[in-house]
């Protein structure tokens, strides 16, 4: 069997849009008061804009599936989504919400796994591509094995990161949505096709980037690692609280600019 199983997929009228939902919530009362959003950050760190409200204060502006904060410094023009699980269809769910909304720019902060045998907890890799090992994507665009990110807004996360003190590379994720079936032969493979890290939402996010027209990106703060063939976990968390935060600043001043 292949996917899409029903041959007219891409084709076929959707029922249900993020348009219906949006509407729907207004209708309601219950939609997040951010009336000029141009940029959101989905931030699987959850407690992290709470923690750095000290230095970039946010307030709340409603809910959807998670928190969703606004950063007063750009009058809620830039929001903060956070605790609201993480995978693939749940990050589609969210970007088609946040384009119908008019965000125009989305970053994704995230935690992965290296597969590279160089890499250490605490690195930075902003993604250029993703491999499409997710379900979610499928049901958007004709099967390939790669999706892009938008690449002004790779070269821009990058610098904002280097400003700040941060060390990064840029390279190719993949993005699965089962964590406890990467096996052995899989990243074999994907070290010696130099990918540098897995995780479980970028692909997703940036079909909807491709399918919305809106510039989507992410950072992989590295967690753990596959490289030997084996998990590995640090004794300590430092180095990769440092470079949350590092990418969180800088995310937010991009989807400011």
């Amino acid at each position: 069997m292949t996917f899409p199983i029903f041959s007219n997929k891409y084709g076929g009228r959707a029922l249900l849009n993020a348009e219906d939902i949006v509407g729907y919530r207004r209708r309601l009362g219950r939609h997040p008061d951010v009336p000029n959003l141009q940029g959101v950050l989905l931030c699987l760190e959850r407690g992290l804009p709470r923690r750095l409200r000290w230095k970039i204060p946010v307030q709340g502006v409603g809910s959807m599936n998670g928190d969703l904060y606004g950063v007063r410094k750009t009058k809620n023009r830039v929001a903060v989504m956070t605790n609201f699980g993480g995978g693939s269809p749940m990050v589609v769910e969210l970007a088609e919400e946040f384009a119908v909304m008019g965000a125009k720019r989305l970053v994704l902060m995230t935690w992965g796994g290296a597969l590279q045998p160089d890499m250490k907890a605490g690195d930075i890799v902003v993604c250029d591509r993703a491999i499409r090992d997710d379900g979610a994507s499928h049901h958007y665009l004709s099967p390939e094995k790669y999706i892009s990110a938008s690449g002004e807004l790779v070269e821009c996360l990058v610098q904002a990161i280097q400003d700040r003190g941060g060390q990064c590379s840029v390279g190719t994720t993949w993005t699965t949505d089962a964590p406890y079936r990467e096996t052995v032969e899989e990243v074999r493979q994907y070290q010696a096709e130099g990918v540098k890290t897995v995780e479980m939402e970028s692909a997703g996010l940036f079909t909807v980037g491709q399918v919305r027209g809106v510039a989507a990106a992410s950072v992989v703060v590295i967690m753990d690692s596959l490289a030997d063939l084996r998990w590995q976990v640090p004794e300590r968390l430092d180095a990769i609280q440092r470079s949350l935060e590092i990418a969180y600043s800088a995310a937010i001043d991009v989807l400011a600019a």
